[in-house]
């Protein structure tokens, strides 16, 4: 089996054993006994005073708790109710005080009816809001009869677990499509694309508070398929944007990959969505042998002199394409941005680059030429054909100097810092996959010089990271961003309750004089 990052960023994921596909999505059942009065825990950052999601309380005797994503849990045990209970306190980027024996958590006198609020540092730049998919995103909060501010708190079309998100604004509202999706009555789910719509910002929602997911479901009320296709496999989507047809009628379209199993891909091409049907369907097949000529993870737009261009954050932008109908269905219409001559392939034993005749490298934008990023340039670098100065995509720690090599992520032009900012996850780091980053650079093509670490993990996975530039406030200052929380790809044998393959949201305060240095526009 292919590692994920020679899969290609952006792609959903799914679990497979062989050929047989197998999704673990489980709901921890809860039978509480009626008439009971809980014990509320309340778990806020010390910076914001916003409750943190996501941190597990765990008495001596390991029952384990996690808080809802108003930071809350209702803790009810028949025989520690009435009495002293310790609670280890422990969240993924955040602290909380160790006491004298190292112990961090604090002892709390657990009284029916009764009330504790506990606060844990930030150690992570980027704050967690909240769990945006899965059943029981606001359980404890119902326990408790704490207001919640979605309208599906607990169970929204029957969805356990979701995959890799793609989103963009579409006919007044934002259009979101998943990858492989888990249910509540079977262990497998349905690995089609499943999709909903939500307001756009402003008039519903603050997306600080929550998202309001209309799903697309079926007749049993699941979540439905979403790019339906008659050949066997599953069916993932990304690079999906919008433009105008012939006509000059918005469209929305996306690339679609039919995979036989994590590393094989059996069918690629274009899918448009179809307003009479409510899928996508197939436009157009590529060929498979030059899988960079597609829309590709996410999609964003930029100028490049008089021409406006699609461009590809996968997760660097290293390949584009003129923002028109007909261009985007012609492969040899997209352009490379490679330091490989024109019309070369790439080849780890023989590959070539290209020089000027002052001895500098030259990268373009080239057609029919393979793209070169990251693990070209780590592969170039070894075989001593360009020099460390010469990497675009090798970023170094902002902190400590070191390379970090970027997996899955998206690229937005930025008002605020003025400049292109990237996002995105890192192949290895201190838990594998599951380091988020942040860079800038003054073209969508890089440069990528230097990275600060936004997010962390203990040994669990947050892959295909992507902000939702739509999101932004205060200027582009406070910016929003998702990505998978999940164990695989890393050694966790413990999937954390409700929030495992699940989708989280996290803001970003650009301002921060933790970030690269930059020039305040204001």
């Amino acid at each position: 089996m292919k590692p994920f990052h020679k899969i290609g960023p952006g792609k959903p994921l799914f679990r497979l054993l062989g050929a047989t596909l197998i999704i673990v999505c489980s709901v921890a059942a809860f039978a509480e006994p009626s008439g009971i009065s809980y014990f509320t825990i309340k778990v806020v950052d010390e910076q914001t005073g916003r409750g943190v999601p996501l941190v597990e309380l765990r008495t001596v005797n390991n029952i384990s708790y996690y808080t809802d994503s108003n930071g809350l849990v209702a803790f009810y045990e028949p025989g520690l109710m009435g009495r002293k209970v310790f609670f280890f306190v422990q969240s993924h980027g955040y602290k909380f005080p160790k006491d004298g024996f190292g112990f961090a958590g604090a002892a709390l006198e657990v009284k029916e009816g009764g009330r504790a609020e506990l606060k844990v540092k930030r150690l992570n730049l980027a704050e967690r809001l909240y769990r945006i998919t899965g059943e029981g995103i606001y359980r404890d909060s119902v326990l408790l009869g704490e207001p919640t501010p979605i309208r599906e708190p607990l169970l929204n079309a029957e969805v356990t677990g979701q995959d890799s998100t793609q989103a963009v604004p579409f006919q007044g509202k934002i259009f979101w499509i998943w990858g492989d999706t888990c249910r509540v009555r079977y262990p497998l789910g349905q690995f089609s694309a499943s999709g909903a719509t939500s307001a756009l910002p402003g008039r519903e929602l603050d997306p600080a508070k929550g998202i309001d997911l209309n799903y697309f479901a079926n007749a049993e009320g699941f979540s439905r398929p979403m790019c339906p296709m008659s050949d066997p496999g599953a069916v993932w989507l990304d690079g999906m944007t919008t433009l105008p047809d012939d006509s000059g009628t918005e469209r929305l379209l996306a690339h679609y990959a039919r995979m036989k199993d994590l590393g094989t891909m059996l069918e690629q091409g274009l899918v448009v969505w179809d307003e009479e049907s409510q899928t996508f369907r197939k436009r157009a097949q590529f060929d498979l042998e030059n899988k960079w000529q597609n829309l590709r993870g996410h999609a964003f737009r930029g100028r490049d002199g008089e021409a406006d261009y699609l461009y590809f954050a996968a997760p660097f932008a290293n390949v584009r394409v003129r923002a028109d109908w007909k261009s985007v269905f012609d492969p040899k219409a997209y352009e490379a941005f490679t330091c490989l001559p024109s019309g070369a392939k790439y080849d780890k034993k023989s590959a070539k680059v290209e020089r000027g005749s002052d001895g500098k490298l030259v990268y373009g934008w080239k057609r029919g030429t393979d793209p070169t990023a990251a693990a070209e340039e780590q592969e170039l670098l070894a075989a001593g054909k360009i020099r460390p100065e010469e990497a675009r995509h090798l970023p170094r720690d902002l902190d400590g100097g070191k390379p970090v090599r970027l997996h899955s992520g998206s690229i937005a032009w930025n008002e605020y810092r003025k400049k292109w900012i990237l996002l995105a996850g890192e192949i290895g780091g201190t838990s594998n996959l599951g380091e988020v980053w942040f860079s800038e650079a003054d073209s969508p093509a890089g440069p990528w010089r230097t990275a600060k670490k936004i997010i962390t993990h203990d040994n669990y996975t947050f892959y295909n990271v992507v902000h939702h530039p739509f999101f932004d406030r205060e200027g582009g200052r406070i910016i929003f961003l998702e990505g998978t929380y999940v164990t695989s790809f890393s050694n966790n044998t413990n999937p954390t309750p409700r929030y495992d393959y699940n989708q989280i949201m996290y803001r970003l305060d650009l301002a921060d004089p933790r970030l690269p240095k930059t020039e305040d526009p204001h």
